[in-house]
């Protein structure tokens, strides 16, 4: 199998899994740190002519990564391209399982079964933290009704506060994410990179758990250990 990814999460699950299968990624790719591929631009412009003259058995895709018209460009190239939906965890765990089987494997990858046993193993919370989870700045995004992250926040035991809102990703003024009095503000380092000095700063009052975006909106093998790095981030902004 030749597999140019256009996600960088999947592009992980599936060079972890299948080394040798992926010829392609996007700019973003990231992980593993020694991944040795053609760049083919970013996850929304990616270069349709680059990825062809790969001669890729498959495109991977995500319907909210990557732009429907894009991927319609390789298909008319006369590529095939899988794309998956993933707005909760157990959908994550069936999609990795389906773009696996895809590329070639025939059996899953041991990461895969300890992902599950992770989140399978935590408790039921006793209580529920409410939080917003800003994504942007410039204007100010948080998470809204399902997402992926929502739904792994909402396993540790975190309600965010827009799960119910019209959009999955609603502009919220400033003010408004101030006066609803959180008791926890989770800012990831992507999509934008919150950091201790860019961020924080404009939840006066508010804890703030710097989280690694990673753990928070990958779905891959990060999801192994996610459990533990998100909430020992989430433990620490609440002491």
């Amino acid at each position: 199998m030749r597999v140019v990814s256009l996600v960088p999460s999947l592009t992980e699950a599936v060079a972890v899994s299948l080394p040798g299968v992926l010829v392609g990624a996007t700019d973003w790719c990231s992980h593993p740190a020694d991944l040795d591929v053609v760049r083919v631009g970013g996850t929304k412009n990616p270069a349709a002519e680059r990825i062809v003259a790969l001669a890729p058995d498959l495109v991977i895709a995500n319907e909210e990564e990557n732009r429907a018209p894009d991927l319609d460009a390789l298909r008319a190239a006369g590529l095939e391209v899988l794309v998956t939906e993933v707005r909760d965890l157990p959908q994550a765990f069936g999609e990795l399982a389906r773009v696996l089987h895809a590329c070639g494997a025939v059996r899953r990858p041991r990461w895969l079964d300890e992902a599950e046993a992770a989140w399978s193993a935590l408790p039921v919370p006793r209580r529920r933290t409410t939080a917003v989870v800003p994504v942007w700045r410039r204007p100010w995004m948080v998470l809204g009704r399902d997402t992926f992250a929502g739904d792994l926040l909402a396993r540790l035991g975190v309600g965010h506060l827009y799960a119910h809102h019209a959009d999955r990703y609603p502009r919220v003024p400033l003010q408004e994410l101030r006066a609803a009095a959180p008791d926890v503000v989770v800012l990831p380092d992507e999509p934008y990179r919150f950091t201790a000095d860019d961020g924080p700063e404009a939840f006066p009052g508010l804890p703030c758990a710097l989280v690694s975006g990673r753990h928070l909106t990958w779905y891959g093998p990060s999801l192994a250990r996610a459990p533990r790095v998100l909430g020992e981030a989430l433990r620490a902004a609440r002491r």
